[in-house]
C-alpha cells in the first residue's frame, strides 16, 4: 500500500466518522423526528450507487476505446461497489418505508426502477463470472456496462415522471422546499463520506483484481512452459 493510498483511507475514514457525528447532531425532522436520520445514509448511498454506475458507464467506454485492460478493472470494480450501494439503499429504504407508508415493500415506480437497476448490474457480475477468456469478457462487459447506464437516470427521473409515494428530490430539483441548513450540511458531509469511501473501495478491488490477472497469467505461463518440456519428451518416446 503506497502512502497515497493510506491518505485515502484516512482521508476516507475522517470523512465518514464527520460524516455520522453532523447525522446525529442535526436536528430532527419537524414531522419525522429522528427516523429522518436515515436519510444521511439513504441518499448518499443512492448517489454513491449512480456515481458507480456511471464510473462502469466510464471505465466500458475506455476500454472499447483503448483496449487497456485498467479500464475493465475500473468498470468491473465500480459495478461491484456500485451493487453494494445500491442494495443498501433498498434496505434503507424498506426500513424507512415501513413507518411511513405502513409496508416494507410497495410497488412503487421508485422502488421498481431502483431494483430493476439492482438485478441488472447483478446480471453484470454474472456475465463477467460466466466468460473464461478475457478477452470477451472485458468487451461483453463493457458493452452491457454502457447500455445498462440508461437506469440511472430513469430511476432519478422516476419520482418527476410517475405518480409515486417515494417524495421528490430535495436537493438537486428547481423550486425544491427549502431544507435546514443543518439538515444540509449533514447531508452533504455524508455524500462527501461516502464518495470518498467509495473511491477507496474501488481502488482496493482494482487492485486485488490486477493481483488476480498477474497470478492467473503465471500460471498459463507456467502451463505452457511445462507442455513445451513435455512435448520433446513425448516425441522421443513416440520415436522409440
Amino acid at each position: 500500500m503506497t502512502l497515497r493510498g493510506h491518505r485515502l483511507e484516512i482521508t476516507a475514514g475522517i470523512a465518514v466518522a464527520a460524516g455520522s457525528t453532523a447525522a446525529f447532531t442535526a436536528p430532527p425532522d419537524q414531522l419525522q423526528g429522528d427516523l429522518q436520520r436515515l436519510m444521511y445514509v439513504h441518499v448518499p448511498a443512492a448517489w454513491t450507487a449512480f456515481l458507480a454506475f456511471g464510473i462502469t458507464l466510464l471505465g466500458g467506454a475506455m476500454w472499447l476505446w483503448r483496449r487497456d485492460p485498467r479500464y475493465d478493472r475500473l468498470g468491473a470494480a465500480s459495478a461491484e461497489v456500485g451493487v453494494f450501494f445500491t442494495g443498501l439503499t433498498l434496505v434503507q429504504g424498506s426500513v424507512w418505508g415501513k413507518p411511513v407508508w405502513g409496508v416494507w415493500w410497495t410497488w412503487d415506480p421508485r422502488l421498481v426502477t431502483t431494483a430493476i437497476m439492482f438485478f441488472v448490474y447483478l446480471g453484470y457480475l454474472a456475465l463477467r463470472r460466466a466468460s473464461a477468456d478475457p478477452a470477451a469478457r472485458a468487451h461483453r462487459s463493457a458493452v452491457f456496462g454502457v447500455v445498462a447506464f440508461v437506469q440511472v437516470p430513469v430511476v432519478h427521473m422516476s419520482v418527476l415522471w410517475w405518480r409515486t409515494l417515494h417524495q421528490p428530490p430535495t436537493v438537486l430539483r428547481p423550486g425544491a422546499p427549502a431544507i435546514d441548513p443543518a439538515m444540509l450540511a449533514a447531508l452533504l458531509i455524508n455524500v462527501l463520506a461516502f464518495t470518498s469511501l467509495f473511491v477507496v473501495l474501488v481502488r482496493l478491488r482494482m487492485r486485488i483484481a490486477a493481483a488476480q490477472q498477474r497470478a492467473e497469467q503465471r500460471d498459463d505461463e507456467a502451463e505452457l512452459a511445462g507442455a513445451a518440456v513435455a512435448a520433446p519428451r513425448l516425441g522421443g518416446a513416440h520415436h522409440d
